[in-house]
């Protein structure tokens, strides 16, 4: 004899909403922006210092000695190494803005993915999956949408 399989329960979170709501996010979402403005400045600051340099060596001149034009293309890819390093050192994968964005975006996912797994252990769910990044799913009921649940299990209301 043939059983039908338990139905497993499944809820939806609406991430994006989710972070909306969260004062927190904003804030550390401005800080994220700022820092980034700053480090772009800087950035840009060392590669237009690295264009005049390459400009003033370029200039025509005397002929010059292989040996001193030999020094100046050394330079030359010096002050563009110099303007690599900066850029990695704040926008690389380890560089400063993935630390900021770790020091203050992920202690922010990781209480709302622990409000989630508590709701789901509380009721039973199967999987809980995000809106946003759940490309496949073409409709879902508003009625297993526990967005709102998840924000007032960390103290926000809406």
């Amino acid at each position: 004899m043939y059983s039908q399989p338990a139905l497993k329960k499944f809820a939806l979170i609406d991430m994006e909403y989710i972070l909306k709501n969260i004062p927190a996010y904003e804030q550390a979402n401005t800080q994220l922006n700022q820092a980034s403005q700053q480090y772009q400045s800087e950035v840009e600051a060392k590669q237009k210092k690295r264009k005049h340099f390459i400009k003033n060596i370029r200039k025509p001149r005397l002929p010059c000695r292989p040996h001193r034009k030999r020094k100046r293309e050394e330079a030359i890819v010096a002050k563009e190494k110099e303007a690599a390093e900066l850029r990695k050192k704040y926008f690389g994968p380890e560089g400063e803005m993935a630390k900021k964005q770790e020091a203050l975006i992920t202690p922010i996912q990781d209480k709302i993915y622990e409000a989630v797994k508590q709701i789901s252990e509380q009721k039973g769910y199967a999987a809980v999956v995000d809106r946003g990044s759940a490309q496949s799913i073409i409709f879902a009921s508003p009625s297993i949408d526990i967005s709102n649940e998840v924000l007032s299990r960390l103290g926000y209301s809406n």
